[in-house]
């Protein structure tokens, strides 16, 4: 009788002598991209299925670019036109439209001097949009543009309200919106991750990597970040003395192992890890191609802005974002960092909107110029908006308000060429048409085919979602 340990070590040399080849030949077909070997073992590359097979209705978007504005933009400087409170300049906000609201600890015990925009606005397009001088090229496609003047948010500081837009709670270890998609849809791309971020701008208010983090869920649904400079993916490039080849028969080897000890185990992390270097590998072919703009025509790269070829500026983000929408990226997501324009706002509004303006807009006409429009949803806004009144007394900047700020949306099912919500004469109080981000969530969900109600994660011992027990809902009066 052979003791049990002799028997595991006969059993797993068994296994290990009927199973390695068909692990070699599945790894090695799907990463050297032998079509028709990969073919015949049922592999699909990178493509995955996402938990709930197909959606849970007919969606009206397939793909999510999502252009964040970290650091707050002040609605009130660029697109909810106040002109009462223009005419109120330097004078002390009324306590009636104050109220006994929540303000930060940066201005709790000073003044509330009311801060009129400096800059003009304008009606565009036949929606008749208000747009700030600042923002000429979104006012040029208004008509396309859906604006939310009322979303309203909870935590008042910085981290804590791009965590719960990213994420739906203020607190940290939660999913990011790109990861619950990735979960719940997969990955429809063969050669690149299905969730991609990009960080550009001033780096005052760090982009920290769990505002794109799985959380809870496996971590193979991870934002996966790509560089400004050297490897756009950390480790892209092959060390010195190993081709493309020799990799390939690395990680098939290495993948080998790890798929006899996930059979073993069943460990969930394991099956990412081989996943991550498989995606690791594909890339190595799919990035320097989607980096290439040598075959985008001239009049293309000239609508996005002379930044576009600058690796790292919010031009050539923009750009990335339509290139990755294009090789079916699901989720793509741009931090767009600078907008805590405490003092100074009156050179780094413009500093701001210089860099972000042209190639926002330019988004936008590419994707429609393209066909891609219609089924890729673009969303454009920050953490929160800026307060009414001026935080020093120079009458040059804003503090934080999550009580009510200006986003736009386009594409994906959105209703174009609308403005939904009000604020009050000092834009500081939403006065018609409250929107929570938990309804930005559901209502993004909703356009993916998504029933957020019903899209659920079992953690410790809860079925958790991203839009929680809360109540939200569809904003239906922006679906197109």
């Amino acid at each position: 009788m052979l003791d049990a340990k002799t028997q595991f070590q006969l059993s797993r040399r068994r296994f290990l002598s009927q199973t390695a080849t068909g692990f070699g030949m599945m790894a090695l077909a799907d990463l050297l991209g032998t079509d028709s070997i990969a073919a015949g073992l049922g592999l699909q590359g990178g493509r995955s299925h996402g938990v709930l097979g197909a959606p849970h209705f007919a969606p009206k978007a397939k793909r999510v670019i999502y252009l964040f504005q970290s650091g707050g933009p002040s609605h009130i400087d660029l697109f909810d036109y106040k002109p009462v409170l223009n005419e109120q300049n330097g004078k002390n906000v009324p306590a009636s439209i104050l109220g006994t609201q929540r303000v930060s600890l940066m201005t709790r015990d000073k003044g509330r001097r009311a801060f009129g925009s400096p800059y003009k606005f304008a009606q565009y397009g036949e929606s008749r949009a208000w747009v700030s001088e600042l923002m000429p090229h979104t006012a040029s496609m208004v008509d396309e543009l859906c604006f939310i003047k009322s979303l309203q948010t909870e935590p008042i500081n910085h981290d804590p309200a791009v965590t719960f837009i990213q994420t739906g709670r203020a607190i940290t270890g939660r999913p990011a919106f790109g990861s619950w998609m990735h979960y719940g849809l997969g990955n429809a791309s063969k050669d690149l991750p299905a969730y991609v971020v990009m960080i550009s701008g001033a780096t005052d208010q760090p982009i920290l990597s769990r505002y794109y983090h799985n959380g809870f869920l496996p971590s193979r649904f991870q934002g996966v970040q790509f560089q400004s400079a050297g490897d756009p993916v950390l480790f892209l490039s092959n060390p010195s003395g190993i081709d493309h080849q020799n990799r390939g028969e690395i990680i098939g080897t290495i993948n080998q192992l790890n798929a006899l000890q996930h059979a073993q185990s069943g460990d969930p992390e394991i099956e990412a890890r081989m996943d991550s270097f498989e995606m690791a590998y594909r890339m190595q072919t799919s990035v320097p191609q989607l980096m290439d703009f040598a075959s985008e025509p001239k009049e293309v790269l000239a609508m996005y802005g002379p930044n576009v070829t600058k690796p790292g500026s919010y031009a050539y983000q923009c750009l990335m974002a339509r290139r990755l929408a294009e090789r079916d990226v699901r989720f793509v997501q741009i931090f767009h960092a600078g907008w805590d324009h405490h003092t100074g706002l009156r050179k780094d509004m413009k500093r701001q909107t210089d860099s972000c303006d042209q190639a926002s807009a330019a988004l936008i006409k590419d994707l429609k110029m393209r066909g891609m429009l219609e089924d890729t949803l673009v969303v454009w806004g920050g953490e929160f908006g800026r307060t009414a009144y001026s935080q020093g007394d120079d009458l040059n900047g804003r503090d934080h308000h999550p009580r009510c700020f200006t986003i736009w949306m386009a594409g994906g099912g959105i209703k174009p060429g609308i403005t939904i919500g009000a604020t009050d004469d000092f834009g500081y109080n939403v006065v018609e048409g409250t929107i929570h981000v938990r309804d930005l969530h559901a209502t993004m969900l909703h356009l993916l085919g998504i029933d957020h109600q019903r899209f659920t994660f079992k953690n410790q011992g809860l079925d958790d979602r991203l839009t929680g027990v809360e109540p939200s809902r569809i904003i239906k009066e922006i679906l197109a």
